[in-house]
């Protein structure tokens, strides 16, 4: 069997967020674009004026509609903009401090959105994070836990009292 190896392999899509702009996502941004990833940036990071919620809002509805493969987020602790964007629904935001927290929300968990502290994350520990959430896929035998969060969702999704 032959493979076309003229076809090119699609880029992965990050849509990537914050309330502010600082040297650690300028970092970051330049990192995925090093990485061949195609990046689209939201909030102040494009030049608009949003607060975290906001910003957590437009990326998760992103990943949500699957317009992007995954998103990356950031605001002062990170707490923030995962609560928000975990409101949306099919969103898995992951606040991850470290790799082993990184890996561990993309294989036990299939996070979607990486979300990241502004000022407790430094431009190394972020390229450690990168490595450890681009290199972990999701484990298959953790479908049926991940299904019943999915459950769990669906179950309050439509709530009224």
């Amino acid at each position: 069997m032959f493979f076309d190896l003229r076809k090119e392999i699609p880029k992965m899509k990050i849509a990537v967020g914050s309330d502010e702009k600082n040297a650690l996502t300028d970092e970051v941004i330049e990192e995925l674009r090093r990485r061949d990833m195609e990046v689209e940036l939201f909030g102040p990071l494009a030049d608009e004026n949003v607060e975290w919620a906001e910003v957590a809002e437009q990326v998760a509805e992103k990943v949500s509609k699957k317009e992007y493969d995954q998103g990356i987020l950031f605001c002062s602790t990170g707490t923030g903009v995962s609560i928000a964007a975990n409101k949306v629904p099919g969103i898995r935001a992951a606040l991850c401090t470290d790799s082993k927290t990184a890996a561990g929300a993309r294989k036990w968990n299939d996070a979607n959105i990486l979300a990241m502290s502004l000022r407790l994350i430094s431009p190394d520990v972020a390229k450690e994070i990168l490595d450890a959430w681009f290199q972990s896929e999701p484990d298959p035998s953790e479908a049926e836990n991940i299904g019943k969060v999915a459950g769990i969702e669906s179950k309050y999704r439509n709530r009224t009292d």
